[in-house]
């Protein structure tokens, strides 16, 4: 034991084998070991003891295999980040920044200047020309204390201002506290949504401390009924995207352009929550009806809160897009300063903006799986089954589909083409925790008794590691 002691330290080696001996004790006294195999255990007590201080001191948090065709799997770490991301934070990490000092002036900066340009590129651009204003003359006018819009301008400012905070609930607390505190927020009861980790949007507003006001009923609601809830304590109106599920049927809501006109009619913001916010043409993939950031910002929503790491394709992140005046309010808010994101945060999001700066969409792993063809994963799915080379595993090729996962376009689906596996003496459930105990772990899905492969959430140069799991299946 001692070459163990001098490399690891005593303390680690020392806590090893009273684990070791405490799991051997246990195994005597359950008479798992008998006095014929306890000089055998005895004698493996050095490598156990090894086994246990590489597993006590090794990452818990570990790579794996994506097999699963969930692109977004919220248990699996959502989207894997732009390689250059991972260059970016090497580079800004192992060195000092200027994270908050401005290389101009010598003075000290702001930490969001970092993405709000390069935001300013992708959103700024996209306004329709009636809301861009004419600096020459007055944009608004003031008629028996009311605050209106020259003419028929849908946007109060032409300036669109990003800041982020650790994630997209932090940035609905975020809004939520900065415009409404103390007031009451509109929203309909069919957006009252509950997501993972019971994050519910009632209980975000309270702790905001904004007063929610419920309107309609769970599948129907009108205009009418935001426009009859306004009074003088309503400080904004809440559009929420339904996330996981769908309302289908008898149903109705608003169109996106009602709010917007009733909203700029009462001079009242209009938030819209979108929980996956996407800055990429889902239809360009056959995914319709999911709502991008720029579609809310075109239609004249003032606030659009969204998530770094769904479909944008980059880190844990929430996103505040929208008129820079509202912007600056919560940027004031001392939630702020309790909400924001490190650097390197700030380096996976400029260089994952980047991309989409360059249209170089593919670099974006989540976008480069969803425009993946059913063909393209056939082709791979094919020379994997080939190279399998186990008697006892039985494999087949399947039509299937993929999901977006992460809370993002529920009803969406992406064909493609699964390996289902079944094996002769184990379960679909053994076999997939023998894949989860590969090194590294191969993800899987379970139906129908079988253990199911989807290529689209699996990276290329993963086949051959997919192949070695499935031929080290004994």
């Amino acid at each position: 034991m001692q070459a163990l002691i001098e490399r690891e330290g005593h303390s680690a080696v020392a806590e090893s084998i009273r684990v070791v001996l405490a799991r051997l004790r246990q195994e005597i006294g359950n008479r798992q070991v008998d006095e014929k195999s306890l000089d055998l255990a005895l004698g493996g007590l050095f490598a156990a003891v090894e086994r246990q201080l590489r597993q006590s001191l090794g990452y818990s948090l570990l790579p794996l295999v994506n097999a699963t065709g969930v692109i977004l799997h919220t248990n699996l770490g959502r989207a894997p980040l732009v390689a250059a991301a991972l260059d970016h934070i090497r580079a800004t990490a192992s060195a000092y920044s200027n994270l908050e000092f401005d290389l101009a002036t010598g003075e000290r900066g702001k930490r969001d200047v970092h993405v709000d340009r390069l935001f300013r590129k992708l959103l700024d651009n996209t306004l329709p020309s009636c809301a861009r204003l004419d600096s020459r003359e007055p944009a608004l006018s003031l008629s028996k204390g009311r605050l209106s819009l020259r003419g028929s301008e849908q946007a109060i400012s032409t300036a669109i201002s990003t800041i982020v905070v650790n994630n997209n609930a932090a940035a609905v607390l975020l809004a939520l506290n900065s415009l409404a505190e103390g007031g009451e927020v509109i929203v309909s009861r069919g957006e009252l949504v509950e997501i993972g980790g019971s994050f519910r949007i009632p209980d975000v507003m309270s702790k905001s401390n904004a007063t929610l006001r419920e309107v309609g009923t769970t599948n129907r609601t009108r205009i009418a009924d935001y426009e009859r809830a306004i009074n003088d304590r309503t400080r904004l109106l809440l559009r929420v995207h339904r996330s996981n599920f769908e309302i289908t049927g008898f149903t109705e809501q608003p169109e996106l352009d009602e709010l917007v006109a009733l909203a700029r009619n009462r001079n009242l913001p209009l938030m819209e929550d979108l929980g996956s916010g996407a800055l990429f043409d889902l239809r360009s993939v056959g995914i319709n009806g999911e709502a991008g950031v720029l579609d809310g910002l075109r239609a004249g929503v003032d606030i659009v809160t969204y998530s770094g790491d769904k479909l944008l394709g980059g880190p844990q992140a929430g996103l505040i897009s929208g008129r820079a005046d509202l912007v600056a309010r919560m940027r004031s808010n001392s939630l702020f300063r309790a909400l924001r994101v490190d650097k390197l945060t700030y380096a996976a999001l400029e260089a994952t903006l980047l991309a989409y700066v360059k249209r170089d969409h593919d670099a974006v792993p989540v976008l480069r799986m969803m425009r993946l063809s059913k063909d393209e994963i056939a082709r791979r799915a094919e020379k994997i089954v080939s190279a399998v080379e186990s008697a006892r595993l039985k494999l087949e090729l399947l039509d299937g589909e993929s999901v977006i996962g992460g809370g993002a376009a529920p009803s969406a689906v992406l064909p493609t083409r699964l390996i289902a596996l079944t094996h002769i003496d184990l379960s679909a459930d053994e076999l997939s925790a023998r894949l989860r105990a590969n090194n590294p772990p191969v993800i899987a899905r379970v139906e129908d008794g079988r253990v199911l492969l989807d290529l689209r959430t699996v990276f290329l140069e993963q086949d051959a590691v997919v192949v070695e799991a499935l031929n080290s299946v004994p």
